[in-house]
């Protein structure tokens, strides 16, 4: 606990250095190794979140005055889940992969080992501070890895209490928490790491990737983008309008990685939509939304400016069609539609991460796979639609980090679907054994024994034995026997 202490009142670089040495150290002497140190510190993971989610709860309604329902749900939950599955599968997934082998390298056997990178640093967001701190540890431990947590400081109570719950819970000669800022983050970055996990936006995974460069460590980057929307007429508008609002407002007000970030739909279509919205967010959030208790505040004044910067550009405000009212004192900002904003505005050119939800309209449902295929690439994408062409040209012409169809978001609830964006918006993935593989070396080991020395293979070199290596490369038993009588096979 008085290294978790020590953290707390700020890391330079000698500091991060000593830590980094620490956990090599403690790395060394193979503990990690052990399914049973794993399972150990997995299972404390679980208690941890079991014994303190009235705490996490309160500390989420700190930061960024998040429901409770949301927080019990989509942090502790989901955080138990994962930890849960983990716990139940790992035996499974540390256990060696055999392959076969080829006449090549006849007689022998061989088997991929997972086996851990060594000390990963984690820098988690601030928008789900306690699952996406929490949940590529979960991974790291699982590979057997030693692991520096970095929580956002956007999110101080969360940092705090993860700081607090880590020290007391886990085993601080291998899982530490380094609480601060930029210079704290810089200090860590500074060091050699085995893998680095950043998840946030694309400006700071820049400069995470170009730090990992210099010391040519592997980066999982969990970026974003605008994850859009495509609305297709003859579905079940209802429903996919709860969909839709229950993917953006009801999921931290809009300020997730793989919230719907615009619609679009046909000119026709669009008023039926705009209506559609309107009365299923009176009939969650009220008359005056500022006033619910089931909306997530902006968390902090920054992003709060950033986001009526948006909606204040002159051709943008014209075009807000609900919504578009806020309120400074309380950093909140009520769930606001908007119809045909310019495409070469700034709210359509960078992630919105917010309560404001721009639609475009296009002639043809099917013009919207090229508005979508002409930006980067988002880190989701969404289609709501009967139609199952429409479907299957969605998933092979949209590229994206993941695609659903008829609903928003849940992608990241099953546990055999990796969750990673692509391009712009990440680099690998995790999530259930994605996630023990994200932090693990597939080790390629061949056995062979001392039997079945094949003098082709040794100096000096002739055609004959040309021939017959050929044949055993090219895999063929046949052209092997030719070989050795010195025939063709042809």
């Amino acid at each position: 606990m008085a290294a978790m202490e020590e953290t707390k009142v700020g890391v330079d670089a000698d500091a991060a250095s000593r830590l980094v040495k620490e956990l090599r150290d403690g790395f060394a002497t193979g503990k990690t190794r052990s399914y049973q140190w794993r399972v150990s510190q997995l299972k404390s993971i679980l208690k941890m979140a079991e014994d303190h989610e009235h705490d996490v709860v309160e500390a989420l309604r700190s930061d960024l005055s998040k429901p409770e329902l949301e927080s019990c749900l989509y942090e502790v939950a989901m955080l138990k889940n994962s930890c849960s599955l983990a716990v139940k599968k790992l035996k499974q997934w540390m256990v060696p992969e055999k392959v076969k082998t080829s006449i090549t390298t006849f007689p022998s056997s061989a088997e991929i080992v997972p086996e851990p990178l060594g000390v990963v640093l984690v820098i988690s967001p601030w928008n789900y501070p306690f699952l996406l701190s929490l949940d590529p540890v979960i991974g790291a431990i699982a590979a057997g890895n030693a692991v520096v947590l970095k929580p956002s400081e956007v999110s101080p109570a969360t940092s705090s209490l993860l700081a607090k719950l880590v020290g007391e819970y886990m085993d601080n000669s291998l899982i530490r928490v380094v609480e601060g800022g930029v210079a704290e983050t810089t200090a860590l970055l500074e060091q050699k790491w085995d893998k680095i996990c950043y998840t946030g936006n694309g400006r700071v995974g820049r400069i995470v990737m170009a730090a990992a460069a210099k010391h040519l460590t592997p980066v999982l980057l969990e970026l974003g983008g605008k994850s859009p929307v495509v609305v297709d007429s003859g579905i079940n508008l209802q429903v996919a309008t709860r969909r839709i609002i229950a993917g953006k407002w009801g999921c931290n007000n809009g300020q997730t990685c793989v919230a719907p970030d615009y619609i679009l739909t046909t000119k026709d279509f669009a008023p039926k939509l705009v209506d559609a919205l309107k009365h299923e967010l009176e009939h969650f959030f009220g008359e005056n939304p500022l006033d619910s208790k089931d909306l997530s505040r902006i968390v902090n004044s920054n992003h709060f400016a950033r986001l009526t910067k948006l909606l204040d550009e002159d051709r943008v405000s014209g075009t807000i069609v609900h919504g578009g009212k806020s309120e400074k004192s309380t950093l909140k900002i009520s769930p606001t539609i908007l119809l045909d904003a310019p495409r070469d505005s700034l709210i359509m050119n960078e992630e919105i991460f917010g309560p404001l939800l721009p639609i475009l309209t296009v002639e043809k449902v099917e013009d919207s796979f090229d508005i979508i295929n002409s930006g980067t690439k988002p880190l989701a994408a969404y289609l709501f639609t009967s139609n199952k062409k429409l479907k299957e040209q969605f998933v092979m012409t949209v590229s994206a980090g993941g695609v659903v169809i008829n609903d928003t978001v849940l992608h990241l609830s099953v546990a055999g679907l990796p969750f990673g964006g692509v391009q712009e918006s990440g680099m690998g993935a995790y999530h259930g054994k994605f996630s023990f593989d994200a932090f693990s070396h597939k080790k390629a080991v061949l056995y062979r024994s001392f039997a079945g020395d094949a003098p082709v293979r040794y100096p000096p070199y002739t055609k004959g034995k040309l021939r017959l290596m050929k044949a055993l490369i090219g895999g063929s038993i046949l052209s092997a026997i030719f070989a050795l009588f010195g025939l063709s096979k042809d």
